[in-house]
């Protein structure tokens, strides 16, 4: 059974989205406001965060930075969920390391594809066995671990999905709306600077590796040694 976090001030929301979870068979947690959600988060990790923006005495952005500079609590999905809808909202979202972004109001049908969407993704995923070696880059599919020089990287569970998918194709060119819905799922999101987002973050965490990351201008990425 999955865990899922819902950091949500609004408790009727909170209970709606814990009540629609549970018939999808999620045990739910809820944290309304952020010394609560730290502490679940540090006692005991859940699968999936659910996170509100606007919280009382810490904003939800400042959580995840939070989650996204800890070990323990790095590679835990976190969707936001915020009335605050606007491009740069969600820019600055998933530079903070979201995997998703869902915009109130929203329907619970919806809430509960894109949870089970992240949660796809974040798991191993990947049948194979194997560890893939792109010059300096280690990607341990299996062990869901990325090292760059014997050194282990933390990367959240979409940037690994991206770097993994980069990686096992070494060499073609995908183009961002192939990236978008083999990695998020979502073959309908038109919005591709989400891919651009992620691909920049990666890079930085990977150092001086990221370079093997190449934009092919007016098309997409692709990973080379070269």
């Amino acid at each position: 059974m999955k865990t899922v976090l819902i950091i949500e001030d609004e408790s009727d929301l909170a209970e709606l989205i814990a009540f629609n979870l549970g018939k999808e068979g999620y045990r739910t947690v809820i944290a309304p406001d952020a010394l609560s959600a730290l502490e679940a988060l540090r006692n005991n990790p859940p699968d999936l965060v659910l996170l509100d923006l606007m919280l009382p005495g810490m904003s939800g952005t400042e959580i995840c930075k939070i989650m996204k500079a800890k070990e323990k609590t790095a590679a835990i999905p976190v969707i936001m969920v915020t009335a605050k809808g606007e491009e740069i909202d969600r820019v600055v979202g998933f530079e903070m390391g979201a995997d998703d972004y869902v915009i109130k109001p929203f329907s619970p049908r919806e809430l509960l594809l894109r949870v089970k969407a992240v949660l796809r993704r974040s798991g191993q995923e990947e049948s194979a066995s194997r560890v893939i070696n792109v010059g300096s880059i280690s990607i341990d599919s299996e062990r869901h671990l990325v090292a760059v020089n014997g050194t282990l990287i933390v990367l959240t569970s979409t940037e690994f999905k991206l770097l993994y998918i980069l990686g096992s194709r070494l060499g073609r060119l995908q183009s961002r709306e192939q990236l978008l819905k083999d990695v998020w799922g979502m073959s309908h999101m038109a919005d591709t600077r989400t891919v651009d987002t992620h691909i920049t973050r990666l890079r930085t965490k990977l150092g001086d590796s990221g370079e093997m990351i190449k934009t092919v201008r007016g098309f997409g990425y692709k990973m080379d040694k070269e």
